[in-house]
């Protein structure tokens, strides 16, 4: 007859490995979950939160209007920066002293001033030059051409030293090799360089897609009738301030949250081949986690 692992162990004065306890684990949750349950009392007692006035505007069509040009803005901004901020961080890394020089100077006037300083300035743009390319410059400058100015032109010098940071992460072998079989510089960053930049790119590029969305919401005071300022139009009839400001934080919220899954998804896509183990997708998860319990208790034994 065998000897049972705990019987051996007892018979040559082994020590059994017990699990650690982590009992401030247990008050941490605790905690959280007293906090969590006062916080959902409060918003489901208080009336003052007036959750019937929030269900009637939540898609009401002034919202979902505002809902479509905030994500016009977002994505039309989006693009320019990424194009935008390439061409620059390749200007910056250029050999060539001037356009270095002019593409680090776009970069510290645009990071070093407020966004709605900007955005504002562009909005006056006419005090300055009444006329561009023989054109009145209050009738060129809209406001939505304003806000599509000022956030862009902000995000571009930001996506320009990410861009960067993901070209200086590649090794510099990966350049000279290409130079040594004859393309050139700019072969070199198209073809070799770019593609392994991605990968460090990416996920900085997420989260300045998330700010930029949030960021978006500075345009109301350029009457550009955003998300935000759909609301206020809404509650400056109404009077229900924070009713409306809550169905725009939740619209916010539904919207930054898909932006973070699809971020997920794609940095997952993009970290192939870079990681021996990728981590799993929440689908992956929950597929797993039914496969765990849906096999029999003596398999899972």
């Amino acid at each position: 007859m065998t000897d049972s692992p705990s019987t051996t162990a007892d018979r040559y004065g082994a020590q059994r490995a017990l699990p650690a306890r982590h009992p401030l684990r247990w008050v941490a949750i605790a905690v959280v979950f007293l906090v969590a349950a006062g916080l959902v009392t409060s918003a489901v007692t208080n009336s003052r939160f007036e959750w019937d006035v929030i269900g009637t505007y939540l898609f009401s069509w002034n919202i979902l209007a505002g809902i479509g040009r905030t994500l016009q803005l977002t994505l039309i901004c989006m693009a320019i920066g990424i194009v935008l901020g390439t061409l620059l961080a390749v200007a910056r890394l250029s050999p060539n002293p001037v356009l270095s020089g002019a593409a680090w100077f776009y970069v510290w006037v645009f990071r070093g001033t407020p966004v709605l300083v900007q955005l504002i300035l562009w909005f006056n743009l006419g005090a300055l030059y009444p006329v561009i390319f023989g054109l009145n410059t209050n009738q060129l400058i809209t406001p939505f051409v304003a806000a599509i100015l000022g956030l862009a032109l902000n995000e571009s010098a930001y996506m320009a030293e990410i861009v960067r940071s993901g070209v200086l992460s590649v090794d510099e072998g990966q350049s000279e090799a290409g130079l040594s079989l004859g393309m050139t510089r700019m072969r070199v960053m198209r073809r070799i360089v770019l593609p392994q930049a991605i990968r460090v790119v990416i996920p900085t590029t997420g989260n300045q897609l998330i700010g930029l969305l949030k960021y978006t919401s500075l345009v109301s005071v350029l009457a550009v009738p955003d998300l935000l300022y759909s609301a206020e139009l809404v509650y400056q009839q109404n009077y229900k301030v924070i009713p409306l400001l809550l169905v725009a934080s939740i619209w916010y919220l539904v919207i930054t949250s898909v932006l973070m899954v699809g971020q997920y998804y794609l940095e997952h896509y993009f970290s192939k081949g870079s990681v021996r183990t990728l981590p799993m997708t929440p689908t992956q998860r929950i597929r797993a986690a039914l496969s765990r319990r849906a096999r029999p208790i003596e398999e899972r034994a």
